[in-house]
């Protein structure tokens, strides 16, 4: 059952939904990582980082809403139950534990990674079926390629 009709032609709306939908999981999951690492980050740099991860929950959080919206818009369904995320992020699942600073810098670092790499070829894949998903998935690429950056310069 279709609620919403889609404005684009079929295979388009394939593309872009595959597109959406990983999205989706990825920045759900890049959520719960940090969160996850937030609230067990031991060391000397533990406020900083603390807070750092924080900004990057709240942006993941803002556009997995942002990603799930378009879908919805377009007639398709977002999927952002725990069972689909566990099966489809592309990043690292986390230890539990208390986790030292420096290791969860570079837990966010290659999480951000993953997912910047992943969002780079959703931008690729939805350059001519939809340009306005596009354009959706280059802003948040821009928002956590910000937020890789940050974390790089903390293991300098």
């Amino acid at each position: 059952m279709s609620v919403v009709k889609s404005p684009l032609p079929e295979p388009s709306r394939k593309i872009v939904a595959d597109a959406l939908q990983g999205a989706l999981v990825d920045l759900v999951d890049l959520s719960l990582v940090a969160k996850q690492v937030h609230w067990n980050v031991v060391g000397p740099r533990f406020r900083s980082i603390h807070l750092q991860l924080d900004e990057v929950v709240a942006t993941a959080r803002t556009a997995s809403d942002n990603v799930a919206e378009r879908a919805a818009a377009l007639g398709i369904t977002p999927d952002g139950r725990a069972g689909t995320v566990a099966k489809t992020s592309g990043i690292d699942a986390v230890t539990d534990g208390w986790i030292r600073d420096a290791e969860v810098v570079e837990i966010m670092v290659n999480a951000l990674h993953a997912v910047i790499t992943r969002m780079r070829e959703r931008v690729a894949d939805t350059d001519e079926p939809d340009p306005v998903t596009q354009d959706l998935l280059i802003g948040i690429t821009q928002e956590l390629e910000k937020e890789h950056w940050m974390f790089q310069a903390e293991n300098v």
